[in-house]
């Protein structure tokens, strides 16, 4: 029987969920400004509401912003929101409460490009069908900078030690390495030129079906740098399979699907929905777009 479908575009990989980017910060009263006011992300309200930590919600996502010496990611946290036009009219309110720091914010097109307290770059995009599916708030990627020459060896490492199907691709901005992470996510590494700072703590967080294969192969290398819980480990480095190079660090907090966390719904509030036109049943804010559009 002909077969006319491409089963292949329908595979998730080993990675089920992308859960978190943790970014410690220096200050939560600023962390509140530029996260909630600003980019109006949501405070998760049944976990960690205390003047030491933040979860910020977004989407199926979050940002985790415990209190500590600032973090910088290596790259760009990609978000989707569905209103640039809002986006831009909060952002300008809040950059009186954030002088004398590296905020800042500009839009080009359907993009606007904001920059925290503390230098960390987050690239908003509006709804895309054709680039994020059905999201219309959420984290579909986190870019991560790497060394030129380094983003196959990275493709590989994840298609063969975490079972995620890493692929190799080039666009205006250079060579990427992409791995599905999630129904919608992914992990993209930038081979860039410029020099890269020292790896300062900041981790992501993922969820993983096979979840004892993949420690296995980490524990053989050496790779595992901590052994969290029953249902939770740790790795940094990224190496090269052959030669046991490091391509790239970047510490991953590996969940199982019996962790407790696992595909936890999360509240995302309806920022139209306040004040003068609050309309009871409104309050959530939709991730994804209804069937019919």
């Amino acid at each position: 029987m002909h077969n006319p479908f491409n089963r292949a575009t329908e595979d998730v990989g080993n990675i089920v969920e992308f859960g978190h980017v943790n970014l410690r910060v220096a200050q939560q009263p600023q962390a509140i400004i530029f996260y909630t006011m600003g980019l109006g992300l949501t405070r998760d309200p049944y976990q960690r509401v205390d003047i030491e930590n933040a979860w910020m919600n977004i989407g199926s996502s979050q940002f985790h912003l415990p209190t500590g010496r600032a973090e910088v990611l290596r790259g760009v946290v990609g978000l989707v929101m569905p209103d640039l036009d809002a986006l831009l009219a909060r952002l300008g309110q809040i950059a009186p409460l954030l002088s004398g720091t590296q905020f800042s914010f500009a839009r080009h097109g359907d993009v606007v490009l904001a920059t925290c307290p503390w230098g960390n770059r987050i690239r908003v995009h509006a709804p895309d069908k054709a680039q994020f599916g059905p999201l219309l708030l959420g984290m579909p990627y986190v870019e991560v900078d790497c060394a030129p020459g380094t983003a196959a060896g990275i493709a590989r490492f994840y298609t063969e030690v975490l079972g995620a199907p890493g692929n190799v691709g080039e666009n205006g901005r250079g060579v990427f390495a992409r791995i599905p992470a999630g129904l919608f996510g992914s992990l993209v590494f930038r081979e860039t030129a410029r020099p890269l700072p020292a790896y300062d703590g900041h981790h992501v967080q993922i969820s993983v079906a096979d979840f004892s294969g993949p420690h296995g192969r980490l524990l053989a290398r050496g790779l595992v740098t901590e052994e969290s819980s029953q249902s939770q480990y740790r790795f940094q480095d990224i190496v090269d399979l052959d030669t046991g190079r490091v391509l790239a660090t970047l510490e991953h907090e590996v969940r199982s699907m019996r962790h407790a966390s696992f595909a936890r719904p999360l509240v995302n509030r309806n920022l139209a929905n306040y004040g003068d036109v609050y309309v009871p049943g409104w309050e959530d804010a939709a991730w994804l777009r209804p069937p019919s559009l």
